[in-house]
């Protein structure tokens, strides 16, 4: 390659950056920015540390809905279809065989461990009552909570309709079914309880205002002084 054409290529060049260099200059000249003194999007550690953190799991509820209002409305059929989770480890027969749980026929009103001929866990051999409305309720909620130390693995029912239905069926399976609470009463029976409930949390300030004394009545108006002698009363 001849010096002359080197030349040319290295004077492109050095022409080149010059040209960049001036055309920065000048940008820089024209344009002005003015930088924020607090960025428009704060990205502290504490922000960044919130909208990582995850999110708070929903409170589960204290315990089973209740049913009472429930179970004089319940679908015993449905209740049959329920109970298919259980089938496989309870009988529901008069004079059936106990499985790998007992026997249920006529649980509902009946004791404890009511088969003598079961193994049952010294948590339910020892846990005394009988399988009352409420009782099927917390227990079909979730076993292992109500009756702690069974053998029973079943997981609960959470649905308060599949409950109800399921001790519907069950009562029906007894030769003294137990009647039905009266949905009427037990609603009442839940209103009052929510109301004693709230009492309980009124200030004691309420009740105290009621105790205040009443405000004392105005004397009455004296009598008029009878007219001085020799005047006549006022019209």
């Amino acid at each position: 390659m001849k010096t002359m054409e080197i030349n040319k290529i290295v004077a492109g060049v050095i022409c080149a950056v010059l040209l960049v260099i001036v055309v920065g200059k000048i940008g820089s000249a024209l344009v002005h920015p003015e930088e924020l003194e607090t960025p428009v999007y704060p990205f502290s550690e504490d922000l960044m540390a919130g909208a990582n953190a995850p999110a708070a799991a929903p409170a589960e509820p204290a315990g089973p809905e209740p049913i009472f209002a429930l179970l004089a409305s319940a679908d015993l059929a449905e209740g049959e279809k329920v109970f298919k989770k259980c089938a496989s480890c309870h009988d529901t027969e008069n004079g059936g065989p106990n499985k790998t749980g007992p026997n249920l026929y006529g649980i509902v009103g009946n004791k404890f461990a009511h088969k003598d001929d079961f193994a049952y866990s010294d948590a339910m051999a020892n846990h005394g009552g009988t399988w009352g409305w409420e009782e099927l309720n917390h227990f079909l909620y979730k076993p292992r909570d109500y009756v702690e130390g069974t053998k029973m693995s079943f997981g609960g029912l959470k649905k308060a309709e599949d409950r109800a239905a399921v001790i519907a069926w069950l009562n029906s399976k007894s030769d003294n079914p137990l009647p039905y609470p009266d949905p009427a009463e037990a609603t009442a029976a839940e209103g009052t309880d929510a109301a004693a409930d709230a009492a309980a949390d009124t200030p004691a300030e309420a009740a105290e205002s009621n105790d205040a004394p009443a405000e004392e009545a105005p004397a009455a108006d004296a009598p008029a002084e009878p007219a001085a002698e020799g005047e006549a009363p006022a019209q």
